[in-house]
């Protein structure tokens, strides 16, 4: 192996994540659909040539895409081994595959993964990987969010991993089949030649620094990353007590039966180990609100790197950590189950994890952020007759921490994705915003308060009107709070209709819900969990926000006691 010191390291590490964050930055730049132009819902990296496991990631893609991804490229990698060893077809430079199967290696239909080979002479370097959100693929619901599926072919069309791309000679025929069920072709077009004008110049940019530096000093760099991770996260699992921490959150429901669902974690520290036992979880539900193994992996590693921040982001930092994610639970289904609805459960799993932590080491305690995307489809015919899908999702108050109040108005931990600009929005559907804004009595109580969540209130402009479709969470069970500190507001969506404002039977899930011109949905969004006893919060910190109307004097008597007379 060859050895490499540390500056060289430093500046490898940067030189390779740049690779990845132009990446990111191309797709952003080319992409047709709000969702990964604005909000960057998408992600690249580099992977192992023999295993698929992280070697890079860049820093502006999607969180819970990137663990996945190690997934993805193995899935991939698998295929190819099958393909020769049964003489069916070879690897050769130039090929690219395609596919979108949350079950192997995916999170969602609408996620589409695009993985080549870098090859140096015969042999393959590495895998550099491409992940977008697209707008539609399909199924019963117009933006891939169907609330009551009951079986994947609901949500949309699935995808394994197919080469469509043969020696540069992409396969027109593989993007007639996609384009011919989708209600955006033309969107999700766009998005796939971003993806690929993101490959090329991943490719490019990754040749380049093997031509100035050698393969051999740039695999001895990966591998030296990859060590430094493991002995990183060994090194924070070892300053922890060890014994078991377990927590326990809900979901609201399924979207089919009105049943709350558990999502229960038993965490074992163990010298410089960590188990997390999910086995205690309710089992595979009917609605959407199932994931697979490879997502619930995924989002545990997106909540360790938010708990352990001096780890570098690669598949190191998850060798000394065991899972236990048992097929009879639903974070660990198989084809056909349902999984439209998968960023609702990671955000549970995250958010328990949280809270098993913070039993564990109180100083890194993070109360539950808000804890839905709440994905809010708006669907209808423009007046020359063409479809228009706008599907985006929302932001909410983080939770605090034994250091600061939780940031409002934020995203969830789930990645680094931003809402779509409310001007992006209204100028490519007809839609308008009435209301944007912070919610104000949202955020949990405490010596650090949470952040707050918003208010959105859109009114349909289509002369059409429009149909509504909403799968979010957090209706029912309200974000938790940490070290004595209190739970944020719960969600709540309402929507207008000849007999006045109605609110879903499923608190925050609803499918066809016609929406006449003139006629608005208004989406209020939770706050963050709020850390510590609320009467020890600070007199002038609750003044101020009682000043800038963050919380109402009532609920400022209310939670900390606050005398609207107090000196401000």
């Amino acid at each position: 192996m060859t050895e490499i010191d540390a500056v060289t390291l430093a500046v490898l590490k940067g030189r390779l994540e740049q690779i990845a964050d132009e990446m990111d930055a191309t797709l952003y730049r080319s992409a047709f659909n709000p969702i990964i132009a604005e909000a960057r819902d998408a992600c690249h990296g580099l992977y192992h040539a023999e295993t698929g496991s992280t070697l890079v990631q860049g820093t502006t893609g999607l969180p819970i895409f990137v663990g996945a991804m190690a997934f993805a490229v193995k899935a991939v990698i698998d295929k190819v081994a099958r393909d020769a060893a049964s003489g069916r077809d070879q690897l050769r430079p130039g090929d690219t595959f395609l596919f979108n199967d949350p079950y192997d290696g995916g999170t969602h239909l609408n996620d589409f993964r695009l993985v080549r080979p870098v090859f140096r002479g015969d042999a393959v370097f590495c895998w550099i990987a491409s992940a977008g959100h697209w707008l539609d693929i399909g199924g019963n619901v117009p933006g891939g969010f169907n609330a009551r599926a009951t079986e994947s072919y609901q949500e949309g069309v699935r995808i394994p991993p197919v080469k469509f791309i043969r020696e540069g000679r992409l396969d027109e025929d593989i993007v007639d089949i996609l384009s011919a069920n989708s209600r955006a072709a033309r969107s999700n077009y766009g998005d796939l030649n971003g993806q690929l004008n993101a490959l090329a110049l991943g490719e490019r940019r990754l040749t380049e620094l093997l031509d100035a530096y050698g393969d051999n000093t740039i695999a001895a760099a990966c591998a030296a990353l990859t060590r430094r991770a493991e002995a990183l996260m060994r090194e924070n699992l070892r300053a922890m007590p060890d014994g078991i921490y377990s927590f326990e959150d809900y979901l609201d429901n399924d979207g089919v039966t009105d049943t709350p669902l558990r999502i229960a974690l038993d965490m074992t520290i163990a010298g410089e180990t960590m188990t997390l036992d999910f086995s205690r979880s309710s089992p595979p539900c009917a609605g959407p609100l199932n994931i697979a193994y490879s997502t619930a992996v995924a989002c545990c590693y997106v909540a360790l790197k938010h708990l352990f921040t001096d780890v570098p982001a690669n598949a190191g930092c998850l060798t000394p950590v065991q899972f236990i994610i048992p097929e009879t639970t639903l974070l660990g289904v198989k084809a056909p189950k349902p999984v439209g609805g998968y960023t609702e459960t990671i955000l549970r799993v995250i958010g328990v994890v949280f809270g098993a932590i913070a039993k564990a080491a109180p100083e890194r305690a993070i109360a539950a952020p808000f804890g839905t995307i709440n994905a809010l489809s708006l669907a209808g015919h423009r007046g020359d007759g063409s479809r228009w899908v706008m599907f985006s999702f929302f932001g909410g108050g983080l939770g605090a921490t034994p250091g600061c109040d939780g940031l409002s108005h934020g995203n969830n931990p789930i990645s680094m994705a931003t809402m779509p600009p409310v001007e992006i929005l209204e100028a490519s559907y007809p839609v308008m915003f009435t209301q944007w804004a912070l919610r104000p009595d949202s955020a949990g109580a405490g010596t650090h308060r949470g952040g707050l969540g918003a208010i959105y209130e859109i009114e349909i402009l289509a002369e059409s009107g429009a149909e509504a479709f909403l799968l979010g969470e957090r209706g029912k069970f309200a974000p938790f709070g940490a070290g004595g500190g209190g739970p944020a507001a719960l969600n709540r969506f309402v929507y207008d209709t000849p007999a006045g404002q109605q609110a879903p039977p499923l608190a925050s899930k609803v499918v066809d819900v016609k929406i006449a011109r003139g006629q608005r949905v208004r989406l209020e969004t939770p706050g963050g969990g709020g850390y510590g006893q609320p009467e020890a919060r600070d007199r002038a910190a609750v003044a101020r926000d009682v000043r800038l109307g963050y919380v109402s004097r009532a609920r400022a008597r209310e939670l900390y006691g606050y005398d609207a007379g107090e000196s401000s």
